[in-house]
């Protein structure tokens, strides 16, 4: 293999999201498996910050492109740089987090690159020159390991599967490129950013406290509110609670909903329908409260707790309190 290992750089405000840290640890192991070097992509405006972060992190090339087009993120503005660049350049490997941007942005790189693309790999290693990724299948029932036999191989990583990138101390200078597409030629416009401040990100939580019908209604959520604050949690819900309209979809969990792999995952009335399973399943510590005690999640929990989440919910909320502050 030739062109080297490339990974995609989600970055705001001059810092790397948490998914790109991740895709930079993942993306150093396999480029130093190849003996490749790594280059980082990193595409917006005033990105002199991420891009002096990619190299602490451990790229050993950063591509950067500061222009008022790839402020927002469009992908249509991120595409054809992406493939711009790699077609000129002929990169080995290009590694994604697998956050909604990474995706769309995997996508459109391997139809216009006309090449394959490997989505959600929760592990990948070099074997004979060729990247495999492991990904879960059958709404992760089973694994699999799969790769792509075109250049380049593109392979979406699934969030906190893997490490975050660790500081190098490493410095360098980008290659500052240009962006691929003018303004008057992108369809969408970006009006503005409405923040969700001083809520835990689903995605990116380490902790997840989530409920499911068995809350009963929008006022059933409270007391798990109260278990995630003493916790320093996300909210989490399954499909149910949201069709209901009881919680925005903002906080769905599962097949149709957000894929997380929090360290701790409580699941409080959710009985554990398979949909649901397929977006927390790979959670490090699953605890699961119902009062039904056959109640499929308990099949996943490491701890079960069969009983009345109105009574189990703030007796665990009180004793976080005690243990925590």
């Amino acid at each position: 293999m030739s062109g080297g290992v490339w990974v995609f750089v989600e970055n705001r405000d001059g810092a790397i999201s948490a998914i790109s840290r991740e895709a930079i640890g993942a993306a150093r192991v396999v480029a130093n498996d190849l003996g490749q070097p790594l280059t980082a992509l990193v595409f917006g405006q005033n990105v002199g910050g991420a891009a002096t972060a990619a190299f602490d992190l451990g790229a050993d090339a950063v591509l950067a492109a500061d222009d008022a087009t790839l402020a927002g993120g469009r992908l249509e503005a991120l595409g054809p740089l992406v493939v711009k660049l790699a077609q000129e350049r002929q990169p080995a490997v290009i590694l994604f987090g697998a956050s909604t941007r990474g995706r769309d942005l995997a996508a459109w790189a391997g139809a216009d690159l006309n090449t394959g693309v490997v989505a959600e790999a929760i592990e990948i290693k070099v074997d004979g020159g060729t990247v495999k990724a492991t990904r879960p299948v059958y709404t992760g029932k089973l694994l699999c390991d799969t790769f792509v036999k075109s250049a380049p191989q593109i392979i979406t990583l699934r969030s906190r599967a893997f490490a975050q990138a660790a500081s190098t101390g490493k410095t360098g200078a980008p290659e500052m490129v240009s962006a691929a597409v003018a303004e008057d030629a992108i369809p969408t416009k970006i009006v503005g950013f409405e923040g969700k401040g001083g809520k835990v990100s689903l995605t990116d939580a380490s902790k997840i406290v989530s409920g499911g019908r068995g809350v009963g209604g929008p006022e059933g959520f409270e007391p798990l509110r109260e278990l995630a604050e003493a916790l320093g949690a996300a909210l989490g819900a399954s499909r149910a609670t949201v069709d209901a309209g009881w919680i925005p979809y903002e906080h769905q969990v599962g097949q149709t909903g957000k894929t997380v792999a929090p360290d701790l995952y409580i699941a409080c009335g959710i009985s554990g329908a398979i949909q649901h399973q397929a977006g927390m399943r790979s959670s490090k510590v699953i605890v699961a409260i119902n009062k039904d005690p056959d109640a499929p999640i308990f099949k996943l929990a490491r701890y079960g707790i069969v009983g009345d989440l109105f009574k189990v919910v703030p007796a665990l909320t009180e004793e976080f309190k005690k243990r925590l502050n």
